[in-house]
């Protein structure tokens, strides 16, 4: 998959940029459990933040909760998305991790949210020193990223198919079910996450489970239950703060 090839994909409009509603709100409710002692507001950037519904669902649920002031911004490189983002009431700036890097100053965000983007990424160590960059001391990223080892992959691994989330070509869908190519590049089990952010100082990382929203309906009380397990669930929902 080469970089142009990806940019085709991402700048088409028939691209799916949403992950569901569902995942949103459980992303929005780890936001707004981020601690902050400053009197100010948060200050946090979305990058990659596609149609911007995940942004806009933050966005509302820290308005609700008592003591989590949070302004979002969303960056993306899709003009596609950034419109969509727009519609949903989001500040948005157009962006791209790698080349000249993120159009933010050093240490200006308190909260950089990755959501399903890393899987995406060419450059991953880029994006983290680029992620980590524009964060203040004592800083939160948050990783949202599929799973490898999502239960339903082990058990299309043992049936002889391709893992759900796993891309082949960006041509089309091949030895999986899905209805979308979506452009990953890799996919990360639980360990990956928990140890990405390691070499750059990391004082903590938590791990929490999401669903998937193509689960077919029969199954997917199971997939809600694996939450409660990461490592099984279909999302992992990871929440790194950098050291002070």
């Amino acid at each position: 998959m080469t970089e142009r090839s990806l940019q085709r994909l991402y700048g088409d409009p028939g691209t799916p940029f949403s992950s569901g509603l569902e995942r949103a709100q459980m992303r929005a409710t780890v936001l707004a459990e981020i601690p902050s002692s400053s009197p100010r507001p948060l200050e946090a950037v979305g990058i990659g933040c596609g149609d911007g519904t995940a942004t806009a669902v933050a966005a509302t649920r820290c308005e609700q909760t008592p003591g989590a002031r949070v302004t979002i911004i969303g960056l993306d490189w899709s003009c596609s998305a950034l419109d969509s983002a727009r519609r949903h009431g989001v500040p948005v700036v157009r962006a791209v991790t790698d080349g000249s890097g993120l159009p933010l100053a050093s240490g200006s965000v308190d909260v950089v949210i990755m959501s399903e983007l890393i899987e995406h990424l060419a450059d991953t160590d880029a994006a983290l020193t680029r992620a980590r960059r524009v964060l203040v001391a004592g800083g939160s990223l948050l990783l949202p990223t599929p799973d490898l080892a999502a239960w339903h992959g082990r058990v299309l691994l043992a049936l002889g198919a391709q893992p759900l989330f796993s891309e082949v070509i960006l041509r089309g869908i091949h030895g999986r079910p899905a209805r979308d190519v979506v452009g990953h590049l890799r996919v990360l089990e639980r360990r990956a996450p928990e140890e990405l952010p390691a070499c750059a100082g990391v004082v903590e990382v938590n791990i929490t489970g999401a669903p998937y929203r193509d689960i077919p309906r029969p199954f997917r009380p199971l997939g809600r239950l694996l939450c409660r397990a990461p490592g099984l669930s279909s999302v992992l929902l990871a929440s790194a703060r950098w050291s002070t």
